[in-house]
């Protein structure tokens, strides 16, 4: 497998997603501002998300791939997963619309201070619910793909739900819409059901033979569904951790939204970097542990350590310096105020430094994931998850909403730190000396170019997109040599 031109190829699809994304969040601060309607969209967004994770992009893709690999890609292995799949999804579906009040009211509590709120999220959380059974079986599809190294449709697919989100947002301000959340309720919905039927498509063309069947238990779907059950309570105790984080949040005003929005921007570089390097090394460091090729999988972690550090370090000086203009210019205008694009910069500011933790992290919990080793990942969750609950509910009142950012800070360091020393336990995982020195090397190289930026004055859009284009053109050839040349 030619690794680095396929986390290329997936860093670039996510790339693409994100840039549509903040396209479509320019769109909905411009449509719905950061108050009571944008707080309403994005909690009710949260719940088919957190399946997403949970039965989709998370839990049941990395204990998948990897059993699927072992069992040389057998197709009825993967028809008889892929129908009780769609069994429990249609069923956790039914459930939560029964029981969407109490679920909403459980997520923000805070919004029952605002009359009618509470209730319009009800609503429009019972909309969006539709969408868990075609995003959690696209998720299913993408990891078939995958499992194929044929990642790049699957890193397209979020594309669509950013572009038909924006048109939906186009209409609203064209045409002008007194039900614009049920608008983005409904595309939203109807954006799974595209995602799903492109990527069954593509799998049928390519002969992988996955269909519907009726689900039997066998012993190969009981192992699955035990390691699954381990690995969701990790996965899940990560979701719980953030619904903390929004119950947090949801007693200070236009505080879902702010986290929100750093929160997006954060994530941008990671999901460029961090998760297609994640989505790669499954696959390939399955095959590898799969050979007993543990030279393989060291050589894989070291060059895919240092060359995303090497892009994420300054992207991590980039946006401690940048962070406001970069909110100013990209959010406000409309509905949006001067004191949302404040609280969001320092939100990000703070947020931001967890980055290298949790590129790091990616790269150790995929080498245990591959090696069939859910416990500890799940049992890391726990621990570092539990800290960071514990210190939004402390922190909250002494420091307000930015208690959430240094708690993801604090406990994604923690996380880190644990998944690393289980690997090395294990022999699982080996720092060579090249690695260490050029992460080192990167980091003072990223801190200097970006005091250089801190110095220049920001005064449009323009100069803002010409400092970040200058900040990388001396950044990335000074960096590559030291990759190059240290030995």
């Amino acid at each position: 497998m030619k690794l680095g031109k396929h986390i290329f190829g997936v860093g670039a699809m996510t790339g693409i997603s994100r840039i549509f994304g903040f396209i479509r969040d320019m769109l909905i601060a411009r449509v719905l501002g950061a108050g009571r309607l944008s707080d309403v969209f994005l909690a009710a967004f949260k719940l088919p998300n957190l399946f997403r994770d949970l039965l989709g992009e998370g839990a049941l893709s990395a204990i998948f791939i990897p059993m699927y690999t072992d069992l040389k890609k057998d197709d009825g292995f993967a028809k008889n997963v892929f129908s009780w799949l769609m069994v429990v999804l249609l069923g956790i579906t039914i459930l939560f619309e029964i029981f969407m009040p109490l679920v909403i009211w459980i997520l923000a509590p805070g919004f029952d201070a605002d009359p009618g709120k509470i209730d319009l999220t009800i609503t429009i959380a019972r909309i969006m619910f539709v969408y868990v059974i075609f995003i959690c079986g696209a998720a299913f599809l993408s990891a078939i793909l995958n499992a194929f190294s044929r990642f790049l449709l699957a890193a397209f697919m979020p594309v669509l739900l950013n572009i038909m989100l924006i048109c939906a947002l186009l209409c609203a301000l064209v045409f002008g819409s007194n039900n614009v959340l049920y608008l983005m309720a409904g595309t939203v919905v109807l954006s799974g059901v595209i995602q799903f039927v492109i990527l069954w498509s593509r799998i049928r063309r390519r002969h992988f033979g996955l269909h519907l069947v009726v689900p039997r238990w066998t012993p190969g779907i009981k192992s699955l569904f035990k390691r699954l059950g381990v690995s969701i309570v990790g996965t899940g105790f990560y979701q719980i951790t953030m619904i903390i984080g929004t119950f947090v949040a949801s007693f200070q005003s236009g505080a879902v939204s702010w986290l929100y929005y750093s929160d997006r921007i954060v994530q941008l570089p990671f999901a460029m970097i961090g998760l297609a390097v994640g989505t790669v090394l499954m696959s390939s460091i399955s095959n590898a542990l799969a050979d007993k090729n543990m030279r393989s999988v060291y050589l894989q972690q070291n060059s895919s350590m240092r060359r995303s550090l090497m892009l994420i370090l300054p992207c991590v000086a980039g946006l401690v310096v940048l962070a406001e203009p970069i909110i100013r210019y990209l959010f406000e205008y409309g509905a949006w105020t001067s004191a949302s694009t404040t609280a969001v910069a320092h939100a990000i500011m703070i947020q931001v430094l967890v980055l290298p933790a949790m590129l790091v992290s990616q790269i150790y919990s995929k080498t245990l994931y591959a090696s069939q080793d859910v416990k500890t990942p799940v049992k890391t969750s726990m621990v570092s998850l539990g800290v960071a609950a514990v210190l939004y509910l402390a922190l909250f009142p002494v420091l307000g909403y930015l208690a959430i950012p240094v708690g993801v800070v604090v406990s994604g360091y923690l996380k880190n730190y644990l998944l690393g020393r289980a690997c090395r336990r294990r022999a699982l995982v080996h720092h060579d000396g090249r690695t260490v020195r050029a992460i080192i090397a990167f980091g003072l190289w990223a801190a200097i170019v970006g005091m250089g930026l801190s110095v220049i004055p920001i005064t449009s859009i323009w100069v803002l997109g010409m400092a970040i284009a200058g900040y990388g053109i001396v950044y990335l050839p000074v960096a590559y040599l030291i990759d190059k040349k240290l030995k």
